[in-house]
């Protein structure tokens, strides 16, 4: 790979910033300065430095982040603020976006990576990678409620959906429910209650597929996928 490559790559500026950063000296490869732009490198194995700090190349980034209400899970809005607003700009610069999408007003775990082959086996409707919710339902929700989910219910559009798996947490004027669906229609866990005539008044994702939400994050923090974590993900996509 070409030495201004690896450094557009890890967000050391435009292709002129990045001559200019090489014409100052400020760049080794393996501790010998380097002026030629078009120099390659061998990311595997040639040490890079910037000012002495290690520079390190990844083709791929994943990250989790615990998306809070009023954000938009797109990669540019003109009105509202959207998740890669959320993102530090080192993170910014792999162009990640994110895997499927969560309401404006719903919050919980939304995958960000720029690795496309990945992103379409998560959202494959023939993968049918389960996604699991907590939500709090304006009124009671009853086992009659668990057999319909549990069979299907239609939708405002006369959308007929598949199985879904819904546990009753607590239940009265306000009830906490988990709902797990295998499908990803705009705004289906919404609709899927006012199909039995309740509304959903909090909706949190906790789980894609076996990724569980790290409950150690803030609303509005993220961090990245461990290797073990990514690696469950493609192998849980295999099938």
């Amino acid at each position: 790979m070409r030495i201004d490559k690896l450094l557009a790559n890890r967000g050391f500026g435009s292709r002129k910033e990045v001559k200019s950063l090489l014409k100052s000296g400020a760049v080794q490869i393996n501790g010998v300065a380097i002026k030629d732009s078009s120099k390659h490198v061998n990311v595997e194995s040639d040490s890079v430095t910037v000012h002495g700090e290690i520079i390190e190349y990844k083709e791929f980034i994943y990250l989790m982040l615990n998306k809070p209400q009023g954000v938009i899970s797109a990669t540019e809005d003109h009105l509202h603020d959207t998740v890669l607003d959320l993102l530090e700009m080192e993170d910014t610069v792999y162009n990640p976006f994110p895997v499927g999408r969560l309401d404006k007003d719903t919050e919980g775990l939304l995958m960000l990576t720029n690795d496309g082959q990945l992103a379409h086996q998560l959202l494959s409707p023939k993968k049918h990678v389960p996604k699991t919710y907590i939500a709090i339902i304006e009124g009671e929700v009853t086992q009659e409620d668990v057999e319909a989910f549990r069979n299907g219910v239609t939708l405002d559009d006369g959308y007929e959906t598949m199985p879904a798996e819904l546990k009753i947490i607590s239940s009265g004027l306000r009830s906490e429910i988990e709902v797990i669906i295998e499908e990803g229609k705009f705004h289906q866990v919404k609709r899927m209650f006012e199909s039995v005539g309740k509304r959903v008044i909090y909706l949190k994702r906790v789980k894609m597929g076996p990724l569980p939400l790290d409950e150690s994050l803030e609303l509005g923090e993220y961090r990245e996928l461990t290797d073990d974590e990514v690696l469950q993900l493609k192998n849980y996509t295999k099938n």
